[in-house]
């Protein structure tokens, strides 16, 4: 069997959750079948049973467009360059609405079954328009008719299969939930250190992480808000970068320095680090907090799970099917408002109830070991690659 990924993500250049899922997925893929990816980038790389080639387009007629619909049309141009090339898989497979033009013009140009995996919806991710201005009407448009013209839609979690079902004119029948995954082998508790020593984070004191871009959706300013509600000695260490717009960099700004004017332990790495460095955070981290808005699965729960970390997260979309409240961590409930933006009714007692939940992981030492030995089970139990990438391939003979 020959499959064709189209995605915007792949090594070196992933800065989400799509492009950890898509890198993950065709390592695993290839032991199972022929795998190529086209890819926005200029990679090219050939090994067995792999092929990976980046797509750059020529933008040059877009350098006078719209700074926000720039980027839709760039998009737009590039997925017509990855179907330039004979398209001789048996099956095409799209992550994220940014390849899916390219799917839909394989369904109809070479005749390819296509299969969607739904990382996101925008329906959900209004905020997207501070983005793209009304190029979020054209993502959200290719993002419909790709779903709905799909032989198959993969759901990474059941509420996101719900979030499919009423957001879009599919057959259930048509949809399957297959859970992203995560390296047992690569992601584990290490004690090394050098990564916290690099950037001066105290080793003898605790601290809690966030790891994520900066985003309306992964809701970090809410975490931000609730540094002044977790105890001083409890250091804040925020791995986040690549902000959506330059209004949220701007407010992370602020926000940051206001917190760093009452206390001298946030620390906030705004590059993006090599997964090697990550893991050194995650496994010597008190606790990992997850305070997204919207989070259809969100891998970095299971990252932070495999090295023996406690979470505390929101509890919205897929987070609830990883994170078991009280025996892996903490589940903080939010009330949103009932239409977009879909931010919390009350953000200031989302803050105050994060810090709370934040503090008593770092207070309770027995809570918090039982935590960290169920993380880890619970994740070997339910997200190794190995069995996803059986259940995809499965999923792809069952259309052809």
């Amino acid at each position: 069997m020959k499959v064709l990924f189209f995605t915007k993500e792949f090594p070196p250049y992933v800065y989400g959750g799509a492009g950890v899922h898509v890198e993950y997925l065709a390592d695993e893929l290839k032991e199972l079948m022929n795998v190529t990816v086209r890819s926005f980038g200029d990679q090219k790389v050939t090994t067995d049973n792999l092929n990976i080639t980046g797509f750059l387009g020529n933008h040059e007629r877009f350098e006078t467009t719209d700074k926000k619909l720039k980027t839709v049309f760039n998009t737009l141009q590039t997925n017509l360059h990855m179907n330039a090339d004979e398209i001789d898989a048996d099956v095409v497979h799209c992550h994220t609405w940014y390849a899916q033009f390219a799917g839909i013009m394989a369904k109809l140009c070479y005749g390819k079954p296509l299969v969607i995996t739904t990382h996101s919806l925008e329906p959900l991710r209004p905020w997207k328009r501070e983005q793209l201005g009304r190029g979020y009407d054209a993502s959200s448009w290719i993002e419909k008719t790709a779903i709905e013209m799909a032989d198959a839609i993969i759901a990474v979690s059941e509420e996101t299969k719900t979030d499919v079902l009423t957001h879009f004119n599919v057959s259930e029948d048509k949809i399957k939930v297959i859970y992203n995954g995560i390296n047992l082998q690569q992601y584990q508790c290490t004690p090394e250190k050098t990564t916290l020593e690099k950037f001066n984070i105290d080793i003898s004191k605790p601290y809690v992480l966030f790891v994520g871009r900066i985003t309306r959706q992964k809701g970090i300013i809410h975490l931000v808000n609730a540094i002044k509600h977790i105890h001083k000695d409890t250091q804040i260490v925020l791995c986040a970068g690549a902000p959506d717009t330059e209004a949220i960099a701007k407010e992370m700004q602020e926000s940051v320095a206001a917190v760093k004017q009452t206390r001298d332990n946030v620390f906030w790495i705004e590059e993006m680090l090599p997964k090697d460095e990550i893991i050194q955070l995650y496994s010597h981290a008190t606790v990992f907090c997850c305070p997204s808005i919207y989070e259809p699965f969100g891998i970095i729960n299971i990252e932070a799970m495999a090295c023996k970390t406690a979470v505390v997260a929101s509890a919205v979309g897929g987070i609830k099917e990883v994170v078991l409240p009280n025996e892996t961590g903490i589940l903080i409930e939010v009330k949103q408002q009932d239409t977009a933006p879909f931010e919390p009714v009350n953000p200031e007692k989302f803050a105050q109830d994060i810090a709370d939940g934040i503090n008593k992981v770092v207070n309770d030492n027995e809570l918090r070991n039982k935590m960290e030995i169920a993380s880890r089970k619970r994740v070997e139990d339910f997200f190794d690659w190995k069995a996803i990438a059986k259940q995809t391939e499965n999923l792809y003979k069952s259309i052809l």
